[in-house]
């Protein structure tokens, strides 16, 4: 579950410190982490973190990791959370997977935005809001770059206003196209997909240029 005081890195109750992923002492600390890749480990500095603001439902959060398993992409939980974190539909929908994410959860906005900012926000990193409300398409040619951290919100309420203006002060904000005539949205662990390879091309992209 969510431990109070300061923002904390999760494992399931029986995955012991043998799991590489969790070798960070706090969410945090430092811009490298250790991505469990199934052979001893991996060092590397992110190029990417996905974060999940007040997500609710469980199944989406899983599927989520599943995601950010495959691409080596920290995953951030932003509380409150819409579940506690021994659900079984959560540990299900990332079946296998989780000793392979490196997961931080934070109990709140401001904890996170609080040591985002000492931590990150004065090296250059941005935040990077998908949202129905910007006019800039994801997939527009130099959108990211190394480092980003792509903030997506609640199923039910998307991403709250004072994060929105954290966004437009510290990054910039993007929309997924899509026709709504008969949609409302995409799905959240959908849309973590969409956004995280669309950024990952264009961040490779760039090596290769």
């Amino acid at each position: 579950r969510m431990r109070g005081g300061r923002s904390s890195l999760w494992r399931w109750p029986k995955q012991a410190t043998k799991a590489k992923a969790w070798t960070l002492r706090t969410a945090m600390d430092g811009e490298r982490r250790v991505l469990f890749d199934g052979k001893g480990g991996n060092q590397e500095a992110a190029r990417l973190n996905v974060v999940l603001v007040r997500p609710q439902i469980p199944g989406n959060v899983g599927s989520v990791a599943r995601t950010c398993a495959a691409t080596r992409v920290p995953l951030h939980l932003v509380g409150p959370l819409g579940f506690v974190l021994d659900d079984k539909k959560l540990k299900r929908a990332g079946l296998d997977y989780w000793p392979h994410v490196c997961v931080a959860v934070h109990d709140s906005w401001e904890e996170f935005y609080e040591q985002w900012q000492r931590k990150h926000g004065t090296q250059g990193a941005r935040l990077i809001a998908f949202t129905k409300l910007s006019e800039q398409s994801h997939h527009e040619d130099g959108t990211y770059r190394r480092g980003d951290w792509l903030l997506f919100g609640s199923e039910t309420t998307g991403l709250p206003e004072h994060v929105h203006e954290a966004c437009a002060r510290q990054g910039t904000r993007v929309r997924i196209p899509m026709v709504e005539d008969n949609v409302r949205s995409l799905n959240l662990a959908v849309s973590v997909g969409i956004g995280t390879y669309e950024a990952l091309r264009q961040i490779q992209s760039d090596v290769d240029a």
